[in-house]
């Protein structure tokens, strides 16, 4: 067991109650705005401390706490909502100062029952307010059997702690350019492990492109001294310095580049020679702003910038060609966006929207979205579809978001981008919302506004307030829950498309208005177009040989694999260059990942047969086109079932999915229609052994079909019409 407190970064903060323009406060580059923001929070960060009995916090808070009442320390795990309290007291004065002590055993809890912990104090009044704090409290750590809690600061200024593993962990203490012609970076690093400073201690700064194609190392200077981080341990801080050549980064002639920092040392132990990286070089200090230098580079001006990413803080070293007229612009552009994104802007659209929302209704408009506004389908196009062949009074619009625009512009639709003034205008004072996704909490609904919630699946994973555990960036699984169930309120319909699913979506969702238990309108097009023209048609349209069989590779996404809130990555976790191999010579393979994910599929060595598709408008034709579904545990194997074609399920993760990330609702190994592999190599198999049987389905999946698949006839979308919709129709539409 180590504990870790660092006398250079101890985080004894005194928040002021009553505070002048004029004070100057230590933040991490804070506009004034923000940190008045964090003051009215009324909760903050005193000082932190690791000791021999545990962790000993003080807390400043903006009303005085009277040792008669109770307060409580409370610690949330951010993916399971799990709570631990504990005591705080008041036995200081002024008495607006409460202190808590956790204990070894208490730690050692928090690091066994949970990854991200958000603490919190309970009021007398059971009132929760999230703990704040003005500094990063870096190099602190308590370590036990292999594994390290750590406390850091949110983008949001919050308090928290987190688990992670023992490695090196660095702190930057400052970075400027020196004249023209150095880049010089200064800190210090420690490592859990050692108890004195190593032998042969040697360290490289090294700055790298994604996937270190362009890399530069820098020798360190490490300092003699070295400082014991607290009485009660042995840890060791020791300082470097690193002083980089300018012209050393422009060796390579790029275009542009982005580098990340980070440290790398090496080190003798008894068992001879170890080399430890650290996360990327963050920039925490006070007040650092972007910092530009302009160089010339064989005739040409390059510029480098430093500056850290907007919400990691990481430090990100720039160079690229400079344009001054191009600068300019860049500016403007980023000042547009930053007014954009501000929160008073934000605040200020969403009190417009009220007011709209407050005028006479547009009683022939309804407003279409699928999938956040990045696609041209699912069951809202159905709707659409049929609202439009079957000639409805009414004029159309189609959310779209701006990156996804051109799904759109070839459709003859009309189309509105997503959270623009006309969109503004035409959402609130719509008559009808279609769609098939969760609209922002923050949208408040007018009252003359009917909401159709079609969904886009049936579960077999855990949703909403079912979820145990909720493993998604920018927020909690408490918030989660409460935002998804506060949004949903505000649907009128909701669309199922059984009777299995009606009972957990009445359930997770807390919904308790009319569900329409109709099948899903977008299946409609399965039953019409299973025939061998639609498929054809479809095959020609991606080159794909018809004497070929067509593989469908359809996984969900996974909540703890991403990039940031709302952009997923996908690993695939295939050997394409065996499937290739194996089953080249007469099948084909098409990719299409969800929706959420952010990845770009490089298929380029596979040409011929792997093929990215998913971009694709709509899911529904590839159904169509393929002779067999590959998925994990994506719901599209319930629609897919309507064709009663065979399924295989690639579970390499199941355990991990299974128990930790979602929860099944029912028994998947023994009710899946279709076998469950977990290699590259089982499924080439299990594909070749259907080949082999005439690609029959399983027989599992007669059973399936009369459970999930029953009501989808070919009539779901007129159902859903005809109950939600005015019967009137005109020879005049949009």
């Amino acid at each position: 067991m180590k504990w870790c407190l660092s006398k250079v970064c101890t985080a004894y903060i005194f928040i002021p109650l009553v505070h002048t323009k004029k004070q100057k406060f230590i933040g991490r580059g804070e506009s004034y705005l923000n940190i008045k923001k964090r003051f009215r929070q009324r909760c903050a960060l005193h000082s932190i401390n690791f000791n021999d009995h545990g962790l000993f916090l003080q807390i400043v808070c903006s009303e005085s706490a009277l040792a008669s009442q109770v307060w409580t320390l409370l610690f949330i795990e951010r993916y399971t909502a799990k709570k631990k309290e504990y005591s705080l007291s008041a036995p200081f004065s002024p008495k607006n100062i409460l202190q808590a002590s956790l204990t070894e055993k208490d730690l050692e809890q928090l690091l066994k029952e949970g990854q991200d912990w958000d603490v919190y104090v309970m009021t007398p009044s059971q009132e929760k307010i999230r703990l704040a704090s003005m500094t990063e409290p870096e190099l602190l750590y308590f370590l036990k059997d292999g594994k390290m809690l750590i406390p850091f600061i949110t983008i949001q200024g919050n308090i928290s702690f987190k688990l992670q593993s023992p490695g090196l962990i660095v702190r930057t203490e400052q970075i400027q350019f020196i004249g023209k012609d150095h880049l010089f970076i200064k800190g210090c690093f420690l490592h859990p492990s050692w108890s004195k400073q190593p032998g042969r201690l040697k360290g490289m700064l090294v700055l790298s492109s994604s996937e270190d194609e362009y890399a530069y190392k820098a020798p360190l200077k490490i300092g003699n001294r070295f400082s014991s981080l607290n009485e009660h341990n042995h840890g060791v801080s020791i300082n470097y310095e690193a002083v980089i050549p300018i012209k050393e980064l422009f060796i390579r002639d790029y275009e542009a580049v982005r580098l990340k920092g980070r440290i790398e040392i090496l080190y003798s132990e008894a068992n001879g020679n170890s080399m430890s990286a650290s996360s990327p070089i963050k920039v925490k200090f006070a007040r650092f702003s972007k910092r530009t230098l302009i160089r010339k580079r064989n005739g040409q001006k390059k510029a480098i910038t430093l500056a850290p990413a907007p919400k990691a803080r990481q430090l990100i070293i720039s160079i690229y060609p400079y344009n001054f007229k191009k600068n300019i612009k860049g500016k403007m552009n980023s000042g547009i966006v930053f007014l954009k994104r501000h929160p008073m802007i934000k605040q200020v659209y969403k009190h417009a929207f009220y007011w709209l929302g407050k005028l006479p209704s547009s009683k022939k408009v309804i407003v279409f979205e699928s999938f956040l506004g990045k696609q041209f389908s699912d069951n809202p196009r159905a709707i659409y579809e049929y609202l439009k062949q079957h000639q409805y009074p009414y004029t159309f619009y189609w959310s779209a978001d701006k990156k996804c625009l051109d799904q759109f512009k070839d459709k003859n639709v009309r189309y509105v981008r997503r959270f623009s003034l006309k969109w503004l205008f035409i959402l609130p004072r719509a008559r009808f919302w279609v769609t098939n996704s969760r609209m922002p909490v923050w949208l408040p609904k007018p009252k003359q506004t009917t909401y159709l919630q079609t969904w886009h699946g049936t579960p077999l994973k855990r949703l909403a307030a079912d979820m145990d555990e909720v493993y998604i960036p920018g927020t909690t699984a408490e918030n989660y829950k409460k935002n998804f169930i506060k949004e949903a309120q505000n649907w009128d319909y909701l669309i199922s498309p059984n009777a299995y699913s009606t009972e957990i979506f009445r359930r997770a969702f807390q919904f308790d208005k009319d569900v329409l238990e109709t099948g899903y309108p977008r299946n409609d097009f399965i039953n019409y177009h299973a025939a061998g023209e639609t498929k054809q048609k479809l095959a020609d349209k991606y080159s794909i040989p018809s004497s070929k069989r067509v593989i469908l590779y359809a996984p969900t996404w996974r909540d703890n694999q991403f990039y940031g809130k709302g952009k997923y990555r996908f690993d695939i976790q295939l050997d394409l260059d065996l499937m290739q191999k194996m089953l080249g010579e007469e099948f084909v393979i098409l990719f299409r990942l969800h929706y959420l994910v952010s990845e770009n599929l490089d298929l380029t060595a596979y040409k011929g047969f792997a093929y990215d598709v998913s971009r694709h408008e709509d899911i529904r034709e590839l159904y169509v086109m393929a002779d067999l579904l590959v998925t994990d545990y994506s719901s599209v194997f319930f629609d897919y079932g309507n064709l009663k074609r065979p399924m295989v399920f690639y579970v390499y993760d199941i355990e991990q999915y299974r128990d930790h990330l979602r929860g099944f609702y029912f028994d998947f190994e023994k009710e899946a229609p279709g076998p469950l592999v977990k290699t590259t190599e089982e499924m080439i198999q299990v594909i070749k052994d259907m080949q082999a049987e005439g690609f029959q389905p399983s027989a599992k999946l007669d059973s399936f079909f009369e459970k999930f698949c029953y009501l989808e006839h070919g009539d779901s979308t007129r159902k859903v019409v005809e109950k939600v919709f005015p019967k009137q129709k005109t020879n005049r539409f949009s």
